[in-house]
């Protein structure tokens, strides 16, 4: 039995589906730590997180056993065993698990017990509960491995304290949300070691998968619960953690403290990595969007130029007899801040085609919001064309607040192949403009100075579809609508609740019913990335044909 132990943590990115190139990754990360005693890697690292329906394919569930073998001959060498997450098929069930690689073989496998069904979670339709899991001995030390959602309630650890597990190595696969990384501390992880007195290893993947993002946040706890190691959030990072084991429990020698991302800083990086990976794993060569003059395209391209670049991101101004000098100035504006191209193309003539094309059906009707959504959809063909021609993917600019109550156009402004504001409410994209005309992203590519003109935030909100428009028109001010889809939608709270928190009753009876029939909306529109607990999409799953309405 040993009494110390050298253990990486490899806090990484993934690509869901590459088998072999996640394989390789982490056999690379090895071959450069082949010293230490163990190497730690992401829940599902093997085959990607979340894996969704691909793990129902028997061929995906083959290849991740034959890469796991593949992996595991490699440790005959003698250097450092790993912990490596995958899928695994056992009596025809499947189960989320992880695997200790040493000495040429697959030396113990545990399964998850808890699993997730909620969110973006649906772990349930795919994997089976594993029995409550026993330590691993490794080099004579009792490791208790605990996937993910195992630590988020008492029992598996308490099982695996009662067990003797002198060490916790908890991986896992944890989206971002606002606020999520002083949970898994303080509530999960120091509750965890306090409950049982054993110190925990919390290792959490980076990058963007689709709709939802992984911000690292990893970190080492002592038995006292006082922190080790505090990895930074978004960045890959390898760390060797040294523990040697004293009177009564091992402790890991303290290493750096890294601050976590504040809001809204970390929202803002949260878009970055989400667009950045999205466009970069799907082989674009870059994205085009349709720049207005308004606060949430100038959002939108400035993400994308702090994701991508400069010369990756082009934005297209559409104006009609509707768009203000002040909107062409700010759009101007925006792209010479950001530094990257602007075409301008004017929509008059096709909006003067259609109204020839039509003018035999609409005869005897007024123009009305019609008229209007057809210069939304004129752009959206507009932009389509491009991307279509060139491969760009089109970046649509809407809100949260917006699509909460339908505020936006089907086949129009909603057409593209992924929203960065699809989670940020309007409030939001206000704080977050803000915040960027003062500080750059550590990571970000864009400019070091402002992103957008001052009054592409000061100007009141606009769609620009009729004379003197503005969104109050149509909507509460966004200082009152927002604090009441945030309790609608986040909270699920009733019209009575809201009404008692001080809002009108007919206001918002209004926002619910809107919120309500504009689900078929949402369920076509693109994907974006998640910032809260309840995303349009994986979160909140609501029918299209609904007749409850609340008092």
């Amino acid at each position: 039995m040993t009494d110390k132990l050298s253990i990486i943590i490899a806090q990484i990115t993934q690509r869901v589906g590459d088998l072999a190139g996640n394989a390789d990754a982490m056999l690379a990360i090895r071959e450069n730590h082949k010293d230490a005693d163990l190497i730690v890697y992401p829940e599902l690292q093997l085959i990607g997180y979340p894996p969704e329906d691909l793990v129902l394919k028997p061929a995906l569930v083959r290849s991740a056993q034959a890469e796991l073998q593949r992996m595991a001959a490699l440790t005959a060498d003698g250097g450092a065993a790993m912990l490596v997450g995958s899928v695994f098929a056992e009596d025809g069930q499947l189960y989320n698990g992880l695997a200790l690689l040493d000495g040429g073989e697959i030396a113990a496998v545990r399964y998850k017990h808890e699993l997730p069904n909620y969110g973006t979670f649906d772990e349930k339709r795919l994997f089976a509960s594993g029995p409550l899991p026993d330590p691993i001995v490794f080099r004579g030390v009792k490791l208790g491995v605990p996937i993910c959602e195992d630590v988020w309630f008492p029992k598996v650890c308490a099982h695996l304290g009662e067990q003797g597990a002198e060490i916790f190595i908890v991986t896992n696969g944890s989206p971002y949300e606002i606020d999520k990384d002083d949970l898994r501390i303080d509530c999960v992880g120091k509750a965890r070691v306090r409950e049982t007195g054993v110190p925990m290893l919390f290792l959490n993947r980076i990058g963007g998968q689709d709709e939802v993002v992984f911000d690292g946040c990893s970190f080492v706890l002592n038995a006292d619960a006082s922190v080790a190691h505090q990895l930074p959030d978004w960045d890959e990072t390898i760390v060797a953690t040294e523990w040697s084991k004293g009177e009564g429990s091992w402790n890991c020698a303290p290493g750096e403290i890294h601050e976590f991302d504040p809001f809204p800083q970390d929202v803002y990086h949260a878009m970055l990595v989400g667009l950045r990976d999205y466009v970069n794993a799907n082989g674009f060569p870059g994205v085009v969007l349709g720049l207005s003059g308004g606060i949430d395209s100038a959002l939108s391209a400035a993400v994308a130029v702090d994701a991508l670049g400069a010369d990756r991101v082009w934005c297209v101004m559409m104006p009609s007899r509707f768009t203000s000098q002040e909107s062409l100035d700010d759009a101007a504006g925006c792209a010479e801040m950001l530094g990257c191209r602007l075409d301008s193309i004017p929509i008059q003539p096709a909006i003067e085609g259609f109204d020839e094309m039509l003018e035999g059906s609409f005869s005897d009707k007024e123009v009305d919001i019609t008229e209007e959504n057809i210069q939304s959809r004129i752009r959206g063909v507009t932009l389509m064309a491009l991307s279509n021609k060139f491969g760009h993917m089109l970046l649509t600019t809407g809100n949260k607040s917006e699509m909460s109550v339908g505020y936006a156009t089907i086949y129009g402004d909603m057409a593209g192949g992924y929203s960065v504001l699809k989670d940020a409410y309007k409030l939001t994209v206000f704080e977050l403009s803000r915040w960027r005309n003062k500080n750059k992203p550590p990571m970000g590519l864009g400019p070091d100075g402002p992103a957008m003109p001052d009054t592409v935030i000061t100007k009141p909100p606009s769609a620009e579809l009729r004379e003197d428009q503005k969104d109050s028109d149509s909507l509460p001010p966004y200082e009152v609508l927002d604090p009441i889809l945030h309790g609608l939608v986040e909270e699920e709270l009733s019209v009575g609740a809201l009404v008692e928190r001080g809002f009108d009753r007919d206001t918002v009876a209004r926002i619910e019913r809107l919120l309500y029939i504009a689900e078929y909306k949402r369920r076509q529109a693109p994907p974006g990335v998640k910032l809260g607990t309840k995303n349009f999409g994986r979160d909140r799953r609501y029918p299209i044909t609904n007749a409850f309405r609340t008092s």
